[in-house]
């Protein structure tokens, strides 16, 4: 950075982990970007991003995604009764994934960030991500960035912190900056209340019990 100059974009959900980040760094972030790509949860999610920027006076904008939504394949964007229920390392997680998700997010924002004269995309994977989601490994992260990297005249590249970090380390540094969790967005079903039950929801009481946060997340179960 130079100075005291915001130089970074932040890809920012409204969940648990990018609102810690966008705390976390806001010093840095000139731009925060929500995508609405049809999901079942980001009409629950989104407002949260939105509150948590208005809060900090770091502008927010939200870019429709749809396409995803008709054209590709994910319980993610099926609908509440098609999310299964049970544990992140259980197999039937896998048909969360929505294909390639975070390589056209990222995508997008680094050519926005280039528009706005940036120098990095934030992105808040964590390792729990890691088993379940291909485009949050540390190997796709690394791969991405030197991709904006080359295709991008400011040499814009990804700048992803928590990558080799847990849920729960995150929800730790959180609760340091005073974060209340309870206004983030994680279920996947994307009800009037968390259900308690899908893999977010079970991450979610995971991480805040062993970060010894008081979990007051309304659930229906």
């Amino acid at each position: 950075m130079n100075g005291n100059k915001k130089n970074a974009l932040l890809v920012l959900s409204g969940g648990m982990d990018s609102v810690t980040l966008l705390y976390d760094r806001a010093e840095e972030i000139a731009l925060a970007v929500s995508f609405d790509y049809g999901s079942n949860h980001n009409h629950k999610e989104i407002p949260f991003a939105k509150k948590h920027c208005e809060a900090l006076g770091i502008p927010h904008v939200v870019i429709p995604l749809k396409f995803m939504a008709e054209h590709f394949e994910s319980s993610l964007l099926s609908g509440a009764d098609a999310i299964p229920e049970g544990h992140y390392a259980d197999e039937n997680m896998k048909s969360t994934v929505v294909p390639f998700r975070n390589g056209i997010m990222l995508s997008i924002a680094a050519g926005l960030a280039e528009s706005k004269g940036l120098q990095k995309v934030m992105m808040a994977n964590h390792f729990g991500d890691h088993d379940v989601y291909p485009d949050c490994r540390k190997e796709f992260v690394d791969n991405m960035s030197a991709a904006i990297s080359a295709g991008t005249y400011a040499n814009i590249f990804i700048d992803a912190p928590y990558t080799s970090i847990s849920k729960a380390d995150i929800a730790r540094k959180g609760a340091a900056l005073g974060i209340d969790y309870a206004q983030t967005w994680s279920c996947y079903k994307g009800l009037e209340k968390h259900c308690g039950k899908c893999g977010t929801c079970i991450e979610r009481k995971e991480a805040l019990a062993a970060a010894g946060i008081t979990d007051n997340t309304e659930y229906l179960a």
